[in-house]
């Protein structure tokens, strides 16, 4: 029963999701709308673990002052600030945490936006090694790659206009050839990507619903 009642749990709210989608009216409507809110609920009890898992686990790293203890310190301590002025909307007057002027805001825009940002520029960094052990001419795709690489970024920055302004047919400056080049070539590929997506989508849906996947079960 522990394996046969998720995989009759998991069928039938698929096939309900499924009908509601073609046919939204009740009482499948209702029936999707209480699924809902199981899952809302569900996911509710999960940020719950989610939280006594980090605690759990940094905590235990303080503790055992193992490497790296000390972000864990400031994860705990930045976790618990941020919790606290949220709940309890300490420093403000606002009816929720999320208006401009409150406290929690002020912290989010000061002190994680700026963290944030600066973790995301130094991807840049690793964007470039990539891109210099990528855009090698091995052979006929990575030469194509290197080509198509080149004529974009120059053409999405200021010098690359201002190399190729003085060309009287604007089909060749290399702008032009920069968007035609994202709005077609990278477009289809884009395009053929996304219909891979959705079919593997569809295929491990219909495997979950039918009950042939059983993973998240546990077993193989």
């Amino acid at each position: 029963m522990r394996r046969e009642i998720p995989l009759f749990i998991t069928a039938t709210t698929g096939v309900i999701f499924i009908i509601a989608y073609f046919i939204p009216h009740r009482p499948v409507n209702q029936i999707q709308q209480l699924f809902l809110a199981w899952l809302y609920i569900i996911a509710a009890f999960a940020i719950i673990l989610g939280v006594l898992n980090l605690l759990l686990v940094n905590g235990d790293k303080i503790y055992k002052q193992s490497k790296g203890w000390g972000y864990s310190v400031i994860i705990i301590l930045s976790f618990l600030v941020m919790a606290g002025i949220g709940t309890f909307n300490l420093g403000g007057r606002a009816t929720s945490p999320l208006e401009e002027g409150t406290s929690f805001m002020w912290l989010f825009y000061n002190v994680y936006y700026p963290l944030s940002s600066t973790v995301f520029a130094l991807l840049a960094f690793f964007v470039a090694s990539a891109s210099f052990r990528a855009f090698r001419a091995r052979n006929k795709e990575a030469a194509l790659l290197l080509v198509a690489a080149f004529f974009v970024m120059l053409g999405r920055v200021p010098i690359g206009n201002y190399l190729t302004s003085w060309i009287p047919l604007k089909w060749l400056q290399l702008s032009t050839i920069a968007n035609w080049i994202m709005a077609y070539p990278n477009m289809a590929a884009q395009r053929a990507i996304m219909i891979g997506i959705a079919l593997g989508i569809i295929s491990t849906s219909l495997r979950l619903i039918l009950g042939i996947e059983k993973s998240y079960l546990g077993g193989e």
